[in-house]
Parts: C-alpha cells; sequence; structure tokens
C-alpha cells in the first residue's frame, strides 16, 4: 500500500509536532518521560495490594479499563497472577456486579476506582455497591485502607472523597485523556499489582517512538504507512470500514482497546472509518462470508504475533480415520500461519486491502510480551491521532459521548 501512494513526509513531521503541542497531547511523552517517583509508588502500593489480597476489583469504563484489561488478557495474566484482576463498572448490568461480588465473597480484596469526575455513572454505582462490601468485611478504616482512587489531581467528587478520606491515589495527568492512558497509572499500577512488568511496557513504548517516528527517517515508518495508507483508502476509495484481525484470542481485548481508540477519536462531524474487529479462524466460520463477497467498503489490518516456543503439535494417526495425515506432526503455529496467509491471499483476491502488523518478539515464549505491546500500543495511539488530524477532526475530544449522558440523566431524573 505505501507505494500505491504519495505520503507527504513533511506533512507527518508537521502531525508529529502537533499532538506534541496539543494540550491533550502528553501521552506522546510518557514513554520517555514518566515520573521515577511515580513508578516507585505504583510498584510499593502494587506490592502492597498483593500481598494482603487475593483480588484487585479495578472500577472504570471505557479508557479507564480497557487499556490494562487489553494487556491483562493479552498476557494470560490470570492464570499466573498472586493477586488476580476484576473488573467492575463497565457496564449497568446487575448481573455482572452480582458476578464479582461472588469471585470476592469468602475472599480478601482491594479496589482500584479509577475515573477523572467520580461521577461517570457506571462506576460510580459499582463503586458505592463495592464500597460497602469492603466495609462489611473490614469496617469503615480497614475499607479507607483497602480503595486506590485513580483520578484528577485537583478537582472532581472523587479527588474530594479520596483526599477526605485518606484513600491511597495516582493522578491521571492533565493532558491524557482516557483512551490514551493506558500508560499512565490508570493501567500501569492494577497491571503491576498482576505482576506485568511495567518497565517493558514503557520500554517497548519508546522502541516504537525511536524506530517509527524519527523525523530523518520516516519514509521508513511502518507507522506512518499506516496512517496515511487508510486516510487514503477512506478519502479515495470508499473503504469506511477497517477490521482489526488475529489469530489469537487472547487479542479480544485489545481489539476492544483499539475500537474505542479509533471510534472515539476519528468519528466525528459524521465522518471517520468504522472501527470493527474479528478473531480468526473463529470468525471466519461467521463473517467470512461476507469478508469474502461482502461490500467492498472494508480494509483488514492483520496483527501476526511471533510463533511460540514450546506450541503443540498434531499427532499422528495410525489409520488416518479423521483424514489429518496432511498436517500430522505440524505445529499449530505452523498450520495457524498457513492460514493466515490464506486468509490474506483469499481477501486481497476478494478485493480487500489489508495490512500486516508483524510483531517480532524474542523475548517471548508465548508471542507476545510486555515490550510487544507497549510497542502495538503506541503505535495505534500515534497512528490514531495523525490520521483524525488527517480527517480534519480533534483526536482528543467527544463530544458525541456527552449526548447520550444528558438525555439519560434527564430521564433518571438528575437535575
Amino acid at each position: 500500500m505505501k507505494d500505491a501512494i504519495n505520503i507527504d513526509y513533511a506533512l507527518s513531521a508537521e502531525l508529529i509536532e502537533n499532538i506534541k503541542k496539543d494540550p491533550m497531547g502528553d501521552w506522546f511523552d510518557i514513554p520517555d518521560n514518566h515520573s521515577k517517583e511515580e513508578l516507585q509508588k505504583i510498584k510499593e502500593v502494587a506490592e502492597k495490594v498483593r500481598n494482603e489480597s487475593d483480588y484487585l476489583v479495578c472500577i472504570g469504563i471505557g479508557g479507564s479499563y480497557l487499556g490494562a484489561r487489553a494487556i491483562y488478557e493479552a498476557l494470560d495474566l490470570s492464570e499466573t497472577a498472586k493477586c488476580k484482576l476484576l473488573f467492575a463498572g463497565n457496564s449497568m448490568s446487575s448481573r455482572a456486579l452480582k458476578k464479582v461480588l461472588k469471585k470476592i465473597e469468602g475472599k480478601d480484596f482491594s479496589i482500584n476506582v479509577i475515573s477523572k469526575s467520580g461521577t461517570t455513572l457506571e462506576p460510580a454505582i459499582a463503586f458505592r455497591v463495592l464500597k460497602q462490601a469492603l466495609i462489611d468485611k473490614y469496617g469503615e478504616e480497614g475499607a479507607k485502607k483497602r480503595i486506590v482512587a485513580t483520578t484528577d489531581p485537583e478537582t472532581g467528587a472523587l479527588h474530594d472523597e479520596a483526599k477526605k478520606n485518606g484513600y491511597e491515589t495516582f493522578e491521571i495527568p492533565f493532558g491524557v485523556g482516557g483512551r490514551y492512558s493506558v500508560l499512565t497509572a490508570v493501567g500501569l499500577f492494577p497491571l503491576a499489582v498482576a505482576g506485568c512488568n511495567i518497565d517493558k511496557l514503557l520500554e517497548g513504548a519508546r522502541n516504537c517512538k525511536d524506530t517509527q517516528l524519527n523525523l530523518n527517517a520516516l519514509e521508513n515508518s511502518m507507522l506512518v504507512s499506516y496512517a496515511f495508507s487508510r486516510f487514503y483508502l477512506y478519502d479515495e476509495c470508499g473503504c469506511d470500514t477497517e477490521v482489526l484481525a488475529s489469530f489469537e484470542p487472547n487479542l479480544m481485548y485489545f481489539n476492544e482497546w483499539w475500537k474505542q481508540l479509533f471510534g472515539e477519536s476519528e468519528g466525528k462531524n459524521h465522518q471517520g472509518i468504522f472501527p470493527a474487529s474479528v478473531i480468526y479462524s473463529t470468525d471466519l466460520h461467521s463473517l467470512g462470508q461476507y469478508m469474502q463477497e461482502g461490500r467492498r467498503n472494508i480494509f483488514e489490518t492483520f496483527i501476526k504475533l511471533s510463533p511460540e516456543k514450546d506450541p503443540l503439535t498434531v499427532p499422528d494417526l495410525k489409520d488416518d480415520s479423521d483424514g489429518l495425515a496432511y498436517v500430522e506432526g505440524k505445529a499449530f503455529t505452523e498450520i495457524t500461519d498457513k492460514a493466515l496467509e490464506a486468509t490474506i491471499k483469499a481477501h486481497d483476491a476478494g478485493g480487500i486491502s489489508t495490512f500486516t502488523i508483524e510483531v517480532l518478539d524474542s523475548e517471548s515464549e508465548s508471542g507476545i510480551s510486555e515490550l510487544s505491546l507497549g510497542f502495538l500500543i503506541f503505535f495505534f495511539e500515534t497512528a490514531c491521532a495523525m490520521s483524525s488530524m488527517l480527517h480534519g477532526v480533534n483526536p482528543f475530544d467527544q463530544p458525541g459521548v456527552e449526548k447520550y449522558k444528558k438525555e439519560m440523566f434527564h430521564l433518571l431524573g438528575k437535575e
């Protein structure tokens, strides 16, 4: 795709500078300039929570939880974490909250409530319920010692409550919006509790910044190529839907984080690329027909992971009664790679433009690690901001989200 369009590298450099100068562009410098004092505090408080709790309940919605959950699921930390993460306040479902309450019944637990204002309805009502569960178990003073608030550094209902009650607190920086906040305490604290190497996450983001945004070598940047190519497909070819695809179920919540990032950033002024996602090969058996022969308003971005170090292999069967002799002895990773290659070829032939972002992670046994996830997060954050600016919209606001809130508050009787 890079060869099919004329990428304006001078404009690319200008867009990068515009991100840096934007009042809500402070996330761009976090990989280089994250406070060492805050990182040390995150690790110390995380260690305390790990030692006294079986579960940390993370209360937040949208960018306040999707980034942390994306990394938690991608790294499969629930299998290794001494203190496991639970997620609440991301819906209004009583059933979902009851599941969390059932999980923590009879267990030691703490809460990390994440909200700039403290008044967003979904996390606020979940916090009320879970705070009462803490009080019932540990008493009022004991409960206060098990609440960590990640919130605005100066104002807001949660900030005021935390200050009044002496909760442990972390700051959401002024110049960082929710969907760009995963590399702040918003994501780093709960991930540190779960045993994630947060230093490696930040190192991966720095690697992306150093290799993809070198102003003297932007013509070699896959990030710049991706940002401009997706705008070209939208503006010149009428492709108004992007599908993020991978062959790993552990990336499902990474897809959800990606959809919020691009949906809230670009979808304004009755324009923008609609973000969708699939997990293959599962979705080849549900959406495969549409992808192959449906409307041609789609383009597809594949994430390909590094091979596992010790994958399963297909065992031999003497009589070949299931007809699988052609894959006997093959590693699942080899089969998956061939399926990915075949899918790209078929979709290309069917008229879908495709990108492939290949993760080359030599440190990981499973094919993905903190390093590669940090790289991918910063890659997509920056590409999203650049692409949004090419569309002529502000990547960092979300005025449409406020409209449904006003209607909902009116119907619920809030003055």
